[in-house]
């Protein structure tokens, strides 16, 4: 691809998000009724040039703040999150290009961002012992590398144009390997069949005998040796996704609630939107979401500001904003998704009108690494001041 927009500056792409997302929504509920896979979307988000707004503006892109990422992630996901998780794996290989790429390897990158280049993901594995028991093996073979391994859950690698696959080299040690997607050895498996989520087809990506050269190649451990937003960036766009999950069955639930339901008898009035019961329900879940899209902008700020000044306690801090971010938009996804047919009434439970995407995309994606332990790394730290830990999951 060639061609793609540059976008200049914050402002304009949270109006380019926007404009996409409106467009994106349109068609959201036959997509996944019909598994339509999001190609022609996602050449859209390319064109427009949204996927490459984090390249530094030294290298010619707007290089947004967290903020703004955060705020473009939460606006797609409300749009259609299947959408939304695609590029999340996007940003954070992007992230680590910017955090461990050389200058030769950053310029190289970040060119192909701009032209509209994709990346995907290769990085869980299924089988294993825990979700960071990563098997697949990268192996010195004169000036380069060989790959072997099996990835799953791996969103994104059927669009993309890069394929971001995280191995343990040698040493026994994680980097990152940059595959073209056409690479000989490099088969992407169309078999992702979860209840939510259908179309980020998250399916398996198998490397047999895949060769790198050695400038595709980044030392991912090195990012986990002293204070780091690696896992922060990667956990609040999740945050995003799951936020803009609960916003989008809000105002589907408004919607439906205005036009379509009954009053209930006992009520007394002639609409269901002048329920007293509804319209405090309406509130309840209104504060929900408003209090997840609260958290989620006071955690990008804080990610932020530890980006001005690394320090660990700054990289702490941040961290543990993200963990409450995502523990709230989890919790708001499902209540919220689920409240939709409660205050919508029967009708709304009709197959036809996949009301009930909300509830299977937010069951599935906030499966993503499990809240629990996220409020116990809270509580650490506010009861003790114990840091946390450093690794990619907070």
């Amino acid at each position: 691809m060639t061609g793609a927009h540059v976008i200049a500056d914050a402002a304009e792409a949270l109006d380019v998000a926007r404009r996409l997302a409106a467009e994106f929504a349109k068609d959201a509920a036959a997509r996944d009724a019909e598994r339509r896979l999001p190609r022609a979307e996602l050449d859209a988000l390319s064109a427009a040039g949204l996927l490459a707004i984090t390249v530094p503006a030294t290298h010619g892109g707007a290089g947004v703040d967290t903020v703004t990422l955060t705020e473009v992630i939460r606006l797609l996901a409300a749009a259609d999150p299947n959408i939304a998780q695609i590029p999340q794996s996007h940003f954070v290989y992007v992230n680590v290009i910017r955090a461990r790429g050389t200058t030769e390897q950053q310029a190289f990158f970040y060119r192909e961002l701009l032209a509209g280049k994709r990346f995907g993901n290769a990085q869980s594995e299924a089988g294993t012992k825990h979700v960071q028991d990563y098997r697949t093996r990268l192996v010195r073979d004169g000036d380069g590398f060989v790959l072997e391994g099996t990835k799953h859950y791996s969103t994104g690698a059927l669009f993309a144009h890069w394929i971001p696959v995280l191995a343990r080299g040698d040493d026994e040690k994680l980097h990152v390997a940059y595959v073209p997607a056409d690479a000989p050895g490099l088969t992407v498996i169309d078999d992702w069949n979860g209840m939510g989520q259908r179309t980020t087809a998250s399916g398996t990506v198998r490397l047999d005998a895949v060769r790198v050269p050695a400038d595709r190649v980044l030392p991912h451990h090195l990012t986990f040796t002293g204070p780091q937003l690696h896992g922060a960036v990667a956990q609040l766009l999740h945050a995003a996704i799951d936020a803009g999950i609960a916003d989008g069955a809000l105002a589907e639930a408004v919607e439906f609630v205005r036009t379509k339901s009954r009053p209930h008898f006992e009520s007394g009035f002639d609409k269901a939107s002048d329920d007293p019961l509804l319209i405090q329900r309406f509130g309840e879940l209104a504060i929900e979401v408003r209090a997840a899209g609260a958290l989620l902008a006071d955690a990008a700020r804080a990610v932020d500001a530890a980006r001005a000044e690394l320090t660990e306690e700054s990289a702490g801090a941040a961290s543990i904003a993200v963990a409450a971010a995502k523990v709230y938009a989890d919790k708001a996804a499902l209540a919220v998704t689920n409240a939709l047919f409660e205050v919508s009434g029967t009708r709304s439970s009709l197959d036809p009108l996949n009301l009930h995407r909300h509830w299977r995309n937010a069951r599935t994606h906030t499966l993503h690494d499990p809240v629990r332990w996220k409020t116990q790394h809270i509580g650490r730290y506010t009861l003790n001041g114990t840091l946390p830990p450093r690794h990619g999951l907070l």
